[in-house]
């Protein structure tokens, strides 16, 4: 193929950004998706050259090399993009199925907010939405204009020669992605462009949690009933606390779900969601916002039973809604809200704000067009944009609507829809002052706390305030970059995603430092949650083996300090982008929590001698990422537990080492 048609091809392909160009897969006149044309035919893949490496594969993968005789599919994403989201299990579909043959899925992260450029928070999100397979850091969107993407999600398919054969974007392809590629793997094979067997990637071991939460997503407080609800939103369960004291301890109440990925009502132990989210309480029921089975569960609190009451288990498209409980379908649920009779959902699927009748459980939508925008206007010719956060003050419920990064009320009473702080889908910042002026990144979460609002300020890693009254925002929590604390011992937070203030004290959904933060609201004091009793579920419990320490004297009075340290591999060192946690118990009492992000060894933890036990085993866990150098470095995870006998004695030692070997 001459230079000059390569080029004419190339710039072709680049004007095709304002149109969708058609999958096509071959001149073939069956050809499920329309005959190519001739350019389409001469297109080659352009190479994958990534602003910022590779995540989740052991070296860089090119269209020249590795990847010839393979039939690649390109998924465009960004990791706020709820249709990004939605298309996950149609690529997880598609990499079971084909598993065996030379076919591979790489995700080009080309990022819509500032937050989503760097490699620390997308490997974050890698993690929380459990993704296999490569991805490329596409910084500054050079592989996005290469192809000519046109928005998020966007897929190409490149056949085993090397060639672009087409692209579409959206949700609902996936018959039409299958079809292509069992096409493209058939041609490959019958001319002998194909590879003799599939592509051998060493994929790098998940930095998903070992702690006992998993990206927390939300947190409901119930001063009523002194409970404290999480959704533990990766180990698929609510977790169920008795309120934390001034030192953020409590006692484990009750899991609710099996901690597998389901549909099952019943019981708490047989009951199963996926991936949950909001929550809002009515007398003795619980609602749940089971997000990635569109569903919404009800949880009897006297029975211990929980009950799907909307929602089919299938995502759906409607607009409208007006059917009855179990026959209305939803489309991810993020949020909920009660007010009066009626449980207020956040759709982030649709951009809608729904409404269940309690009495009636009649389904319909309320707020919103359905088109995806910040328009403010009577309730259905409003336009919104993925609203994840919802709270009521009076009769005026407010909502975070994240890919606008701004904060809207509905009035109940006028069905107006106006905005606070907010002007489009691609206005952000981080900036304290008048609502005119204030800027947010990606908020996902809303609370009262008198007669103002919290906000979780998702990608700005803070917590703001909104003075109703005089019409400002302040940021009260967070440095405005990942952290777990600062070096002063100021709280830090990394993505909170939810959040939920009640009697003088706020409690936050950290979600990608796999913790939930309690915050006294008057004195500012903060303390990791720390609940006696809970453990991760089944598969995903700490089951690591043990180092037995020596038997050691501990102090009486003021504090024991704890230095752990870690032989690494050769060329690794720790990883300051995944959270380091620290977790100290004696029996199932938690005695020590703690969650830091440091790239140097050893890690310091104290402890109170007030809280040692006079003799016993102390179990020491410690789990933290580590990696190699460079752009296209891997990382792995790491746990070291340690069984370490301690007696109180006068004149003890204030310090012990405990130290452990890493190995690939």
């Amino acid at each position: 193929m001459n230079l000059r048609l390569l080029a004419t091809a190339l710039r072709a392909l680049a004007a095709a950004v304002a149109v969708m160009l058609p999958l096509a897969v071959s001149a073939q006149p069956d050809n499920p998706f329309g005959k190519p044309t001739a350019m389409e035919r001469y297109i080659h893949a352009p190479e994958l050259q990534p602003n910022d490496g590779w995540l989740n594969t052991d070296r860089p993968l090119r269209f020249a090399h590795e990847l010839r005789g393979h039939v690649v599919l390109l998924d465009f994403w960004t990791y706020c993009c709820i249709n990004c989201m939605h298309i996950l299990p149609d690529l997880e579909y598609l990499e079971e199925k084909y598993k065996d043959q030379p076919f591979v899925v790489i995700g080009v992260h080309s990022a819509k907010f500032e937050n989503e450029a760097s490699t620390e928070t997308i490997r974050a999100a890698i993690g929380r939405y459990e993704i296999h397979h490569p991805v490329v850091v596409d910084r500054d969107m050079a592989i996005w204009n290469a192809f000519a993407a046109r928005g998020w999600p966007t897929f190409v398919l490149v056949d085993s020669k090397g060639y672009v054969v087409g692209q579409t974007s959206g949700e609902g392809n996936r018959e039409l992605l299958d079809r292509a590629v069992a096409q493209l793997l058939e041609i490959g094979r019958q001319e002998g462009s194909l590879a003799q067997e599939p592509l051998h990637i060493n994929r790098a071991g998940t930095l998903a949690p070992t702690g006992d939460l998993a990206y927390p997503g939300k947190v409901l407080a119930d001063p009523a009933g002194k409970r404290l609800f999480i959704a533990d939103t990766n180990h698929n369960r609510i977790v169920v606390s008795s309120l934390p004291d001034a030192e953020g301890r409590a006692d484990l109440i009750a899991l609710m779900g099996n901690g597998e990925e389901g549909t099952a009502d019943g019981s708490y132990s047989t009951a199963s969601f996926n991936h949950p989210q909001g929550m809002a309480i009515r007398g003795d029921v619980l609602y749940v916002a089971d997000t990635e089975n569109h569903l919404i569960r009800a949880v009897d609190l006297k029975e211990k039973r929980i009950e799907t009451i909307a929602g089919t288990g299938k995502q759906a498209y409607d607009r409208r809604g007006g059917n009855i409980g179990t026959r209305q379908g939803l489309s991810s649920p993020w949020d909920l809200a009660v007010h009066g009779d009626d449980l207020w959902i956040a759709m982030a699927g649709p951009h809608q704000i729904w409404r269940m009748d309690l009495s009636t459980q009649e389904v319909h939508a309320v707020v919103g067009s359905g088109r995806e925008n910040i328009v403010d206007a009577v309730a259905a010719e409003a336009q919104l944009a993925q609203p994840s956060g919802l709270a009521f003050l009076g009769n005026k419920l407010y909502f975070a609507d994240s890919e606008t990064s701004s904060i809207r009320s509905f009035d109940l009473q006028d069905r107006h829809v106006r905005t606070l702080v907010g002007e489009g889908l691609f206005v952000f910042g981080k900036d304290d002052g008048p609502f005119e002026e204030a800027r947010l990144q990606h908020p996902l979460g809303v609370t009262v706390h008198g007669g103002s609002l919290l906000v979780a300020d998702t990608y700005n890693h803070s917590i703001r305030h909104f003075d109703l009254e005089n019409q400002r925002v302040t940021t009260l929590y967070g440095t405005g970059s990942p952290a777990a604390r600062t070096e002063d011992g100021q709280v830090g937070f990394f993505e909170p995603g939810g959040l939920h203030a009640a009697e003088g004290r706020l409690y936050v959904a950290d979600t990608n430092n796999h913790r939930v933060v309690q915050v006294d609201l008057e004195t500012g004091a903060w303390q990791e949650v720390k609940i006696t009793g809970l453990r991760a579920p089944g598969p995903k419990r700490d089951r690591s083996p043990a180092i037995a320490a020596a038997p050691h004297k501990a102090p009486t009075s003021g504090k024991l300090t704890l230095h752990l340290s870690a032989d690494l591999p050769p060329g690794m060192h720790p990883n300051a982008e995944a959270p380091m946690q620290v977790t100290i118990r004696h029996g199932d009492t938690v005695l020590a929590k703690q969650t830091s992000k440091q790239n140097q060894l050893p890690v310091t933890v104290e402890l109170k001698a007030m809280d040692l036990p006079q003799q016993g085993e102390l179990e020491v866990v410690w789990s933290f990422a580590y990696c190699s150098e460079g752009n296209n470095a891997q990382c792995f995870p790491a746990r070291l537990r340690w069984t370490l006998p301690v007696e109180k004695a006068d004149g003890a030692t204030h310090t012990i080492e405990l130290a452990g070997k890493v190995g690939r």
